[in-house]
């Protein structure tokens, strides 16, 4: 006799799910299904909204990773109003970015994934938690828990708060970085990389060993591969050209302005989530698992499958290893928790010394992009790190051009952006 059942919620995951798994009289499975069943509705509710109010808006779309849909807003408000933000700019940007990966990481290797194999598959769901590392592995605990509350802090001394932030604005960044911020974040910086250099020495000898086996049998699937690289092919996690990657290693970069030539949605009925899929291959759209088409990932394996290098020495190191053991894509799906450590610890290897460039600073701020007395400042003397073109008048309507861009933007994370008239942009601009 056919029977459903039902997991419900999905739990570890930010956001609602439910998984349906259909059995059929013979009782196999028929299908499985993770059902998305919030609906969210920002592609809808930020249309007609001043610009700079998207920024502020978007982090709300996710509690765990609310940096990714501000800087990708702010972003896509620079493309709107035509203009770069300034080097301090730029760098506040992608360190806080930066802070943010290590938070989150920490956050999804230790606190959401690291239980069932800290753990173990084993042991009982009601101690498989937080709670349960804490008493299996006191020690490795405390030291977590200290360094993601002091990366929350560092965001928050960067940019005023750590969840749901408002400093990257159209054009720049809105609070600059003084000489002891700078100096206080480095040392808290230099700690992070000593838990993530632990971290992945911890996993390689405690953790992925005992699984190397469930690894190479678990949800085995050959897909392709999304991700951002720089100019010349190194990994970058806050911007850079797309690189879409098929099954076989072969791959076309992209400007992310060709995004719509490249990828397209599928929808289904039976989930809020968008089936994007890529088009340029011209083989439509499968979940097939045995023959999937168009389908690729856009997660921590596929990251590091895109780049050619990591240009910091000991990621690059974990990545030679890593493709020694694994190939080139690596398509393994339960390989994503290792991949996670090595970009984590590029993030945490590129910034340490971040701070030290003396444009962070109030006196330098902006390298000239000044106005209203402050070199650091778009008027009044507000200390904003950004381009001077964002006093002019900027509607929706003068943007026809970019209806695709924006259409696909919330989705990907380059959000959506409206229109703002001056006397909001000034009164919003005051500090």
């Amino acid at each position: 006799m056919a029977k459903t059942l039902v997991i419900q919620p999905v739990t570890r995951i930010e956001g609602h799910a439910k998984v349906t798994i259909q059995l059929n009289d013979a009782g196999n499975v028929d299908t499985a299904r993770v059902n998305v069943i919030e609906l969210r509705g920002f592609e809808k509710f930020c249309l007609g909204r001043p610009v700079e109010d998207l920024p502020r808006i978007t982090p709300r779309i996710c509690g765990v990773c609310p940096w990714s849909h501000h800087l990708a807003s702010a972003k896509a408000c620079d493309a709107v109003f035509g203009v770069q933000p300034p080097p301090a700019g730029a760098k506040l940007r992608e360190l806080c970015n930066s802070i943010a990966y290590m938070e989150e990481h920490i956050l999804h290797f230790y606190f959401l994934a690291g239980a069932d194999f800290l753990l173990g598959p084993d042991a009982d769901y009601s101690i498989r938690n937080v709670i349960g590392v804490l008493g299996a592995a006191p020690d490795i605990a405390r030291k977590v828990v200290k360094v993601r509350h002091m990366c929350a802090h560092m965001l928050e001394v960067l940019a005023g708060k750590a969840i749901h932030p408002q400093a990257a604005v159209p054009g720049g960044f809105s609070k600059p970085l003084s000489p002891a911020e700078r100096d206080q974040l480095r040392k808290n910086a230099d700690e992070a990389l000593e838990l993530a250099k632990f971290s992945i020495a911890f996993a390689k000898e405690n953790i992925f060993p005992k699984y190397l086996d469930v690894v190479k049998s678990l949800a085995v699937i050959n897909t392709g591969f999304l991700g951002t690289i720089k100019e010349n092919g190194a990994l970058n996690l806050y911007d850079g050209k797309l690189r879409l990657m098929s099954s076989n290693g072969s791959y076309q970069d992209f400007p992310y302005d060709r995004y719509t030539e490249f990828i397209t949605e599928h929808i289904e009925s039976w989930s809020y989530l968008k089936f994007p899929y890529a088009k340029q291959w011209g083989e439509g759209f499968s979940m097939d698992i045995d023959n999937p088409k168009g389908i690729y990932r856009a997660n921590t394996l596929a990251r590091i499958n895109v780049c050619d290098f990591i240009d910091t020495p000991l990621a690059q190191a974990e990545l030679e290893e890593f493709r020694a053991k694994f190939g080139r894509p690596a398509q393994l799906p339960a390989l994503s928790l290792g991949a996670a450590d090595r970009a984590a610890l590029q993030r945490r290897e590129r910034h340490p010394v971040a701070g030290r460039s003396r444009d962070h600073q109030h006196g330098n701020a902006g390298k000239g992009y000044a106005a209203g007395g402050s070199r650091c400042g778009l008027h009044r003397g507000a200390a904003w790190h950004a381009h001077p073109r964002l006093h002019h008048r900027c509607r929706w309507s003068d943007h026809q051009r970019e209806p695709d861009r924006w259409h696909h933007a919330q989705q990907r994370s380059h959000q959506h952006v409206g229109h703002a008239s001056r006397q909001e942009s000034d009164q919003r601009r005051q500090v």
